[in-house]
């Protein structure tokens, strides 16, 4: 489920529009080798502390930006900051990557 305020997404909403096939971008801001343990198929890393710097690499696109970290807190900071540099389609996923596992994907590892 969305949040009204249009800021955060829920792990099935997530589910559901990347089974439909609906166009969404997947932005996960954790550090490599977090990365590494597990994620979300079709994300693209860049690490919150690079972000400033390589913001230029996400398209512009209508579909939603929908950024991951481990629990949604720093995701959560990033979709600020996107949506002040007008990056309006970013959302922050709820819960992060620790929800999708225990929710949807319950073979991912976990950490």
């Amino acid at each position: 489920m969305q949040n009204p305020d249009g800021l955060q997404i829920g792990v099935a909403a997530l589910r559901d529009m990347i089974a439909s096939g609906a166009p969404v971008a997947m932005l996960d801001v954790r550090e490599p080798w977090e990365h590494d343990i597990c994620r979300i198929e079709r994300s693209v890393l860049i690490p919150l502390s690079e972000l400033p710097a390589r913001s230029a690499e996400l398209g512009a696109d209508e579909a939603p930006l929908v950024v991951i970290c481990h629990h949604g807190a720093r995701s959560f900071h990033a979709t600020l900051w996107l949506r002040q540099q007008g990056f309006d389609n970013a959302v922050n996923l709820a819960g992060g990557i620790d929800a999708w596992a225990s929710e949807i994907d319950p073979s991912m590892r976990r950490y």
